[in-house]
């Protein structure tokens, strides 16, 4: 059995996220695949889009495959969201799954500065995506560092997407121009909740995205 785990803020998962996820369930073909919404991710400030929001919004992964499932686990942990302990968590529901673990592109660049690195390269494979050009040199040498400590690191054929959910949340991406961005679901709790009044308060800007996951 392959359980796939797919953590993030998600606020609000757009169409780059669902990219990803798309390439890591072709490559893993996990029987598994779990999204979890962070509490407080260690490396953000809190999102101040409550979890219960940022979870509905995250329905919007489902769509993508029957072995989807969304998880609140963490959210209900409270506090800071520790992949470590999630994974821990994983290997004792699940004693007999090859855990995969998908993250992107800069988070495996600076996979060493986690919370128990080590211990994740032991639980689980990581599933990396979203290779920006440019990037590959690095990524292998960040790739092979991490087998040479006894991981496992996979590539997936997902590319950068143009887009960061800080750019929705600020409006340096139009609404105008969301329904290009976001899944339709997505939208609608946007919509429903009031998300995200700081877009209409600033000029949009032409500056390119950047990869804020």
């Amino acid at each position: 059995m392959k359980v796939l785990l797919y953590g993030g803020t998600f606020d609000p998962p757009h169409n780059g996220h669902m990219n990803n996820l798309r390439a890591a369930l072709d490559l893993v073909q996990p029987d598994r695949a779990i999204v979890m919404p962070a509490g407080i991710p260690p490396h953000k400030a809190a999102s101040a889009t409550p979890g219960a929001v940022r979870l509905a919004m995250c329905r919007c992964f489902t769509a993508l495959s029957p072995v989807v499932e969304v998880s609140d686990w963490e959210i209900r942990q409270g506090g800071r969201s520790y992949t470590v302990h999630t994974l821990e968590m994983l290997r004792a529901r699940f004693p007999d799954a090859a855990l995969y673990l998908s993250v992107g592109s800069d988070m495996l660049l600076s996979f060493q500065k986690w919370c128990r690195w080590q211990d994740i390269l032991q639980m689980a494979a990581l599933v990396v995506e979203s290779r920006r050009p440019g990037d590959e040199g690095a990524l292998q040498t960040a790739a092979d560092a991490l087998q040479a400590a006894g991981g496992r690191v996979l590539f997936a054929r997902a590319e950068s997407y143009p887009c960061a959910s800080s750019d929705l949340r600020t409006g340096r991406i139009p609404r105008a121009e969301w329904p290009r961005h976001l899944p339709a679901p997505v939208l609608q709790v946007i919509e429903e909740e009031g998300l995200y009044p700081a877009a209409d308060a600033l000029p949009a800007t032409k500056e390119d995205c950047g990869h804020d996951l």
